[in-house]
């Protein structure tokens, strides 16, 4: 080893190979390339003196293994176009993600098992549409392209055949790109696990359906118990369809409203509903002797019964929530592990609805909040009042003011009403959100030939503010829908 005196002694030479050294140990030799990898470098090297050393700009020293060779110089106007994009996928950054999948999921080939049972099923759904009724149309396109993105974005799953009808009722009303991303939202939150492999979510769904059939009609559960009707053989398409392969169209429309608003709760009213009405009387039951006649009876439905005013009226009504859904789901999850063990479908747990759905993702635009739908101007007048608002009149100690600037020459032109007269006024034509209530005090400085008049507009402004709210606040589902 090597020796050393003190701090003002001098070194003794380093031994070949050591690292150690003053400053002209370190001239270029043999060992100099193994030095400088091994040894630590940066601004320790500055302070110590090394600072002529080069380095590029990504910090690496030039010469060293890290750093690359003649670097290509990047022209200014790329440099700007790069950053102006990540500041624009900063600020949107949900939109460039769509972008991202759309180019991923769209422009993949796909699993050819998949697609080739896609290709099958495309002219199944809704041949007689004018989106596609044509084999290779724009609409069987994007029909092929939705359904092939999904066995993309979900290869657990796949494909299911009733997942087409569904992609075709959202490519009529928005784009494919659209189409796709609500498609995933029914599969993942409103419905999950109904398009696994096993179908283990809809045979659940059906035992809850059965059970909630003997309190809406059990004229009809002792008739199917009696047959030994497994509810798979009638709820399967109603349920992973949403009723789309079923109903009228308009009802179909007008389910699908409420079943997004809502969720899955608006999917057993309707299947309840038309149980109910199907077989839910003696009368009915007399054609369905057998489980044949009664499979006919409910794939044949009266037309009566899924008319889209009648049926809406009775799935509003009907009195099945979504406590009562989910009490039952309980329930029938710990029989199927009594009787058939563990699920193997992990499907994450429903949302009832839009709402909920915004309520456990909350996304960066605010919450819709109940507003009036009708604004006036200022200077209207209220429903029920003639001609427009007058004027706030001045008081008699604004009129002296008023002389005595004149007469001083202060003022050339009339004094402007006070600002709390001022809104007080447009008040009168367009009462604001939330107003306190006014000071007497204050009013008790206004003249007294003007109370009558401000007392009926302040009674009218109540009256109408006030049924405004409660037309908002104490609506029922029922008003909405129908």
């Amino acid at each position: 080893m090597a020796k050393s005196r003190g701090e003002n002694g001098p070194r003794a030479p380093a031994a070949e190979g050591s690292l150690s050294g003053t400053r002209e140990s370190l001239a270029p030799g043999p060992d100099a390339a193994a030095a400088d990898e091994l040894s630590s470098l940066g601004s320790d090297s500055e302070a110590n003196g090394f600072a002529e050393r080069r380095i590029d700009k990504f910090g690496f020293i030039v010469g060293s293994q890290g750093a690359e060779g003649a670097l290509e110089e990047v022209p200014l106007e790329v440099l700007r176009q790069r950053e102006s994009k990540w500041l624009d996928m900063l600020n949107n950054w949900d939109k460039w993600m769509a972008k991202k999948h759309k180019k991923e999921l769209d422009m993949s080939p796909g699993d050819p098992k998949w697609l080739d049972v896609i290709e099958r099923d495309l002219h199944r759904q809704f041949p007689f549409h004018e989106m596609f009724v044509s084999r290779g149309g724009h609409g069987q396109q994007d029909l092929f392209r939705v359904l092939k993105a999904y066995t993309l974005y979900r290869p657990e799953e796949g494909y299911c055949q009733a997942q087409a009808p569904i992609a075709a009722v959202l490519l009529m009303h928005m784009p494919a790109e659209q189409a796709f991303w609500c498609l995933v939202q029914i599969c993942e939150k409103y419905l999950p696990g109904y398009y696994s492999e096993k179908l283990e979510a809809i045979q659940l769904d059906g035992e809850i359906l059965f059970s909630l059939l003997q309190k809406v009609s059990p004229v009809a559960h002792k008739h199917l118990s009696r047959q030994k009707i497994d509810p798979l053989l009638y709820m399967t398409e109603w349920f992973m369809c949403a009723f789309a392969r079923t109903l009228p169209w308009s009802s179909v429309l007008r389910v699908w409203d409420m079943f997004f608003c809502e969720g899955v709760k608006i999917i057993f009213r309707v299947g309840l509903v038309l149980l109910k009405h199907a077989l839910g009387s003696p009368e009915k039951l007399k054609a369905c002797q057998g489980q044949y006649e009664t499979i006919e009876q409910l794939r044949s439905l009266s037309p009566k019964i899924m008319q889209e005013a009648f049926l809406v009226q009775e799935v509003v009504e009907l009195p099945v929530t979504e406590r009562q859904i989910e009490r039952e789901h309980l329930i029938q999850l710990r029989r199927w592990q009594e009787t058939r063990g563990e699920l193997q479908c992990c499907s994450p747990p429903r949302l009832h609805g839009a709402k909920a759905i915004l309520e456990a993702e909350p996304g960066p635009r605010p919450t819709l909040q109940p507003s009036p739908s009708i604004r006036l101007p200022p200077d209207a007048p209220l429903p029920g009042s003639k001609g427009k608002p007058k004027p706030p009149k001045q008081s008699q100690k604004e009129k002296e003011q008023w002389k005595q600037a004149k007469a001083s020459g202060q003022l050339d032109k009339p004094p402007v009403p006070s600002q709390a007269k001022v809104a007080a006024a447009a008040g009168d034509a367009c009462p604001p959100q939330d107003v306190p209530p006014k000071d007497p005090a204050h009013q008790d400085s206004a003249p007294q030939d003007s109370a009558p008049q401000d007392s009926a507009h302040h009674h009218s402004q109540d009256s109408a503010h006030h049924h405004s709210q409660e037309s908002l606040t104490s609506q029922e589902s029922e008003d909405t829908y129908l």
